[in-house]
């Protein structure tokens, strides 16, 4: 059976990294990027994302924005999107409302709760 694809965008390389491994070790396969934009060519490729993490706070394009633009899109509305942030609680929940996000993970995160999330929702 084919492992699921996550695609994680961050622009902090410690994210990516602690991320990447905890998915990677909880058998996901997963796709790392430090923009947007970039990401752009796994989230429109053949074989598309099961989940994506976006953070927040990106340069030059905003995670929240991000969000918006690929649930416009119909190859991309169906995919699972979940915002990491260090915001507070409130306004990040008012983000995944505004921006169409499927849900949320607050940064700092520890390995178990990130894969416990992306498990959640890669379920539903």
């Amino acid at each position: 059976m084919t492992p699921k694809r996550v695609v994680v965008i961050d622009d902090s390389k410690l994210v990516l990294a602690v991320a990447s491994d905890a998915l990677r070790n909880a058998g996901y396969d997963v796709i790392a990027t430090e923009s947007g934009i970039e990401a752009n060519q796994y989230i429109y490729a053949t074989r598309r994302p099961d989940l994506i993490l976006i953070d927040v706070m990106m340069p030059m394009l905003n995670g929240d924005r991000k969000v918006r633009l690929l649930k416009q899109r119909e190859s991309s509305s169906r995919i699972p999107i979940l915002l990491m942030s260090t915001k507070p609680r409130p306004e990040l929940e008012k983000l995944v409302h505004s921006s169409g996000a499927d849900g949320f993970i607050l940064k700092p995160f520890d390995e178990t709760s990130l894969v416990e999330r992306v498990t959640e929702f890669l379920a539903a």
